[in-house]
């Protein structure tokens, strides 16, 4: 199996209904509360991944059930490696699903599930608690049989699922961080400690974090509806 090879693009119906779906979990709590876990492993990934492109030591991640993570890295404690790293983890659902609309909108279907899986097996090898690996494994070998054994049909329905869920859910969690911190909570979020670190205020990390995910799900949106 050749996964540069193009695919047929998904039917305009199959992008209607997976995005109105990725929709539905994402704006429902019952539904939002489990799917979250998804969002965590990129978030933590993105802060992972950029650890290493900035030359930190990545020590380990952690991924709990109430959906929450922790992403340990060494290193200097202040300049650009380590605000790079905090900054990250919020971007990094919005722009994995924006990598993803890309490569769906120009009929790269089994790539975009390749590269997933590739991501997920990496990410496996940094992961030091019990519920982190079951559920990073359970993604990776969810991405793997789709792309090995699921008809192009099922793998342009899984990708495209995928994809708005990233796009969708990306979204939501600035919203909770924003209402958290009116609550006075969260005072050690990736915000706050960036702000400590740039002397630039929280409210502008958020307002980073928000323009992000609005575009990206504009730009993805805009590939996979092919508009």
């Amino acid at each position: 199996m050749d996964p540069f090879r193009t695919q047929a693009a998904p039917a305009d119906w199959v992008v209607i209904a997976t995005g109105l779906a990725a929709l539905v979990v994402t704006t429902v709590r019952r539904l939002w509360l489990p799917a979250r876990n998804a969002v965590t492993i990129a978030h933590e990934g993105g802060h992972g991944l950029v650890a290493l492109l900035t030359r930190r030591r990545l020590e380990a991640i952690r991924l709990h059930s109430d959906t929450s993570g922790l992403t340990v890295t060494r290193g200097r404690p202040t300049g650009p490696g380590v605000v790079l790293t905090l900054a990250a983890g919020y971007p990094a659902p919005s722009l994995l699903g924006l990598g993803g609309a890309a490569l769906i909108g120009t009929d790269r279907i089994t790539l975009a599930l390749w590269i997933g899986s590739a991501l997920l097996l990496a990410l496996l090898v940094t992961v030091r608690n019990a519920y982190g690996v079951l559920t990073v494994l359970l993604s990776a070998a969810a991405f793997l049989l789709v792309s090995w054994l699921g008809s192009p049909a099922v793998q342009a329905a899984f990708a495209c699922a995928g994809v708005w869920f990233l796009l969708l859910g990306g979204v939501r969690p600035a919203f909770e961080l924003q209402a958290r911190r009116r609550r006075g909570g969260a005072p050690d979020s990736d915000a706050d400690q960036l702000a400590r670190l740039t002397q630039v205020p929280a409210g502008v990390w958020l307002f980073f974090f928000h323009a992000v995910a609005i575009c990206a799900l504009i730009g993805g949106g805009r590939w996979l509806l092919g508009i």
